[in-house]
C-alpha cells in the first residue's frame, strides 16, 4: 500500500480558521448580551418604574367608568303644560385611551364620513381634551336611525368608538318662548375651568348646561346629579359586564307662572315686529308672557347646528338679545311718572289746569308739542289723555329735576326689577347731574330736565320696567316685584307700597282710561273685552326710526293682566302700531278665560 505523505498544510489552514472564528463569535455574543440587557433593563423599568402606569393603562383600556346623564327637570306653565323636557337620543362617544394617538386620525376619518361632521372638529377637541383621559368624549348628538345603522355595521372599523341612549333637551313648542325660557348645550371648556376652580364644583366634561333665560336661571333644580356605570369591555370596545353601577339623580322639575296660551298670543300677536311683549299680573307681579323679536328656535342647541342654522341666526339681528329686558327711551307711557311727581310734590293740585302751546322755550330752545300746536287748556287727566307734552314741560319746569329724578326711581327705573332672568337684564338708565358729569362731561339743563318728562333725554327703560309701571296705577300704588317662579306665598311678598295718594291714584286711572276713551287710543275701543285703560308712546331714536310703545291693564275696575308692547324702530306711533298689537292680546286672554271658566260658548 501505498502512504501519502503529509506536509501539515491541511492542518494549520484549520488551525487559523477556527483562531478567526472565536472573536467574531465573542462580538455576537457581547452583541445579543447587550441587545438582551438592554431588553431586560426596557422590562425592568416599564415593569418596575413604570409598572403601576402601565398596569392603570390596561386596566382603562379593559375597564372603563361610563357616566351617566341625569334627566334635565321638566318646566311647566301655571296650568302644568309642558314648556321644556327631555327625550331620549342616540349619541356617539369616542374613549381617548382605546387607541394610540397616532391611530385616531384614521378612525375618526372613518366616523366622521358617517356622522358629517369635519374631522378636523372632532380631532381638535380630542387633543384639547387630552389622550390619556379615561372619560369619553361627546362627539355628536341626536344621531338619524341611519348614522345609528352605519355605526353598528362598521363598529369593527371604529375601535374606540361607542354609541350610547342619553336625554337631550326637547322643546315642543319649538321658539315659542325661545327667550324666557332659554336653552341648554355642552358646558363650554372656559367655563368648565372657571368652575373646577370652585370647592363645590359639580360639573364635568361633557355635562349639559342652560345657557339663558330659565335654562340658566333655575339651573341648580333642574340639572340633577350625574351617576354612572362601571364596565369591562372587549377589544373593540363592547360591555362584556356591569361592574358596578350608581344611578343618575334627576333634576326637579319647575312651575313657572308663564301662560302657555297667553305666550303663543303674544307671540303672534307680535308676528315679524322687531320687539318685545310682556304681560304680567298687576297684583303680584307674575309674568304671564314674554316675547322677544327676532327670535331662534331653541332645539337647535341639543344636536349639532348645521350650516344653514348658523347663517339663518346671522341673518337675524342679534336674535339672543332678549328685547324685554334692554332699555330704551319709554317715550310718553313715562307721563305716568311725571304725574305722580308733579301731584305727590305738592306742586299741582289733581285737579290743576294748565294751558297748553305749540312749543315751550327753554335755555334758547324750543321743545315743541307733537302735533306742533298744543291743545288748549287741559288738565293732567285730559294732558295724559291726548299726551300733550307742552303740558308735561311746564310741570317739569316747576317741579324740577330732582323730584322727577326721585319718583323715576321710587318706580324702579334704573335699577333690576328682580325678576330671576337678573344675568340678562339691564337696569336702564336714570339719567342725573353726576351721571352726566361723568359721563358726558357737561352740566345738567333745563331742557334735560324737560326731555325726561315725556320719556325722552338719556332716560331709558325695559319693556319689563314698564309693564311693572304700569302696574302702579292699576293695583292702587304698589310697585310688583316680576317673577317667573310659581310660590304660594302671600301677594305681599311680591309687592311695596309706594305710599302715593288715593287722589293721584284717581287721576291716573282717569287719565288712562281717557286715552282709550277719547285720546290717542281710540283706535283700539272696544266692546269686544272688559273696559281696560291703557297709554302710548313714540320715542324719537334719531337718525334711527321711531320706537312704538303701548301699555296697558285690564280689567278697568280689577285689574288682573298688563300688557305692554314694544315696536324697536318700528318707525310708526305707539297707536298705531303696538295699540293694535296689545288689544290682539287681551282679546285672546279675556277669550281664553272666558273659555276655561266654562261662560263661553
Amino acid at each position: 500500500m501505498t502512504s501519502i505523505p503529509s506536509n501539515g498544510y491541511g492542518s494549520r489552514t484549520n488551525q487559523r480558521n477556527i483562531g478567526g472564528l472565536v472573536p467574531a463569535v465573542l462580538i455576537m455574543v457581547g452583541i445579543t448580551a447587550v441587545m438582551l440587557g438592554g431588553i431586560g433593563a426596557r422590562l425592568a423599568y416599564l415593569q418596575l418604574i413604570q409598572g403601576t402606569r402601565n398596569r392603570q393603562l390596561a386596566e382603562d383600556n379593559r375597564i372603563r367608568l361610563i357616566p351617566t346623564q341625569p334627566v334635565r327637570g321638566n318646566i311647566f306653565d301655571r296650568h302644568g303644560n309642558i314648556l321644556a323636557t327631555s327625550s331620549l337620543s342616540h349619541t356617539v362617544y369616542l374613549w381617548p385611551l382605546a387607541l394610540p394617538p397616532e391611530d385616531w386620525p384614521e378612525v375618526i376619518e372613518r366616523l366622521c364620513e358617517i356622522i358629517n361632521i369635519p374631522p378636523e372638529q372632532v380631532l381638535e377637541r380630542l387633543e384639547e381634551t387630552g389622550y390619556n383621559k379615561a372619560l369619553p368624549i361627546r362627539v355628536a348628538r341626536r344621531l338619524s336611525a341611519a348614522q345609528v345603522i352605519a355605526l353598528t355595521e362598521y363598529s369593527p372599523q371604529l375601535p374606540g368608538i361607542e354609541v350610547n341612549v342619553e336625554a337631550v333637551r326637547h322643546y315642543p313648542h319649538g321658539s315659542l318662548g325661545a327667550h324666557v325660557l332659554g336653552y341648554t348645550s355642552e358646558i363650554s371648556d372656559e367655563d368648565l375651568s372657571r368652575l373646577e376652580t370652585q370647592p363645590d364644583n359639580k360639573y364635568r366634561l361633557g355635562d349639559i348646561v342652560g345657557q339663558m333665560g330659565m335654562e340658566a336661571a333655575f339651573e341648580e333644580e333642574l340639572r340633577g346629579e350625574w351617576g354612572g356605570r362601571q364596565v369591562e369591555v372587549d377589544s373593540r370596545g363592547q360591555v362584556l359586564r356591569v361592574l358596578g353601577e350608581k344611578q343618575a339623580e334627576g333634576g326637579r322639575d319647575v312651575q313657572t307662572t308663564l301662560d302657555l296660551d297667553l305666550q303663543r298670543a303674544a307671540e303672534e300677536a307680535l308676528g315679524d315686529v322687531q320687539g318685545a311683549i310682556v304681560a304680567i299680573d298687576p297684583r303680584d307681579g307674575a309674568v304671564r308672557a314674554m316675547v322677544s323679536r327676532p327670535a331662534f328656535d331653541p332645539n337647535i342647541f341639543s344636536g349639532r347646528i348645521t350650516e344653514a342654522d348658523w347663517q339663518a341666526l346671522q341673518a337675524a339681528r342679534y336674535p339672543f338679545v332678549n328685547r324685554a329686558l334692554q332699555g330704551f327711551a319709554p317715550a310718553s307711557t313715562f307721563k305716568i311718572v311725571t304725574t305722580t311727581a308733579a301731584i305727590e310734590s305738592g306742586e299741582y293740585s289733581p285737579y290743576a289746569v294748565l294751558p297748553t302751546y305749540p312749543y315751550v322755550t327753554a335755555g334758547g330752545i324750543r321743545f315743541w308739542d307733537w302735533n306742533r300746536s298744543g291743545f288748549g287748556p287741559l288738565g293732567f287727566t285730559g294732558a295724559m289723555a291726548w299726551s300733550s307734552d307742552t303740558f308735561f314741560y311746564q310741570v317739569a319746569q316747576r317741579i324740577g329735576a330732582e323730584v322727577l329724578i326721585d319718583w323715576t326711581r321710587r318706580y324702579g327705573f334704573g335699577r333690576k326689577t328682580g325678576i330671576e332672568l337678573a344675568s340678562e337684564e339691564w337696569a336702564g338708565l336714570v339719567p342725573d347731574a353726576a351721571w352726566k358729569e361723568r359721563a358726558l362731561g357737561e352740566g345738567w339743563y333745563q331742557g334735560d330736565t324737560i326731555n325726561m318728562s315725556i320719556g325722552q333725554g338719556y332716560l331709558q327703560a325695559s319693556p319689563l320696567q314698564q309693564a311693572v309701571m304700569f302696574g302702579v296705577p292699576a293695583n292702587g300704588g304698589y310697585l310688583v316685584r316680576p317673577h317667573l317662579r310659581s310660590l304660594d306665598v302671600d301677594v305681599s311678598y311680591w309687592r311695596e307700597s309706594l305710599n302715593i295718594s288715593s287722589e293721584t291714584i284717581d287721576v291716573l286711572r282717569r287719565g288712562l282710561r281717557e286715552v282709550i276713551t277719547q285720546g290717542t287710543a281710540t283706535n283700539i275701543n272696544t266692546s269686544t273685552i272688559p273696559p281696560f285703560a291703557g297709554k302710548t308712546g313714540t320715542a324719537e331714536a334719531q337718525p334711527n326710526p321711531s320706537h312704538a310703545w303701548f301699555g296697558a291693564y285690564a280689567p278697568l275696575d280689577d285689574p288682573e293682566i298688563i300688557v305692554v308692547a314694544f315696536g324697536e324702530h318700528a318707525g310708526q306711533g305707539g297707536g298705531a302700531l303696538a295699540a293694535p298689537i296689545v288689544l290682539q292680546v287681551l282679546q285672546d286672554y279675556f277669550k281664553t278665560e272666558t273659555e276655561s271658566n266654562g261662560t263661553g260658548d
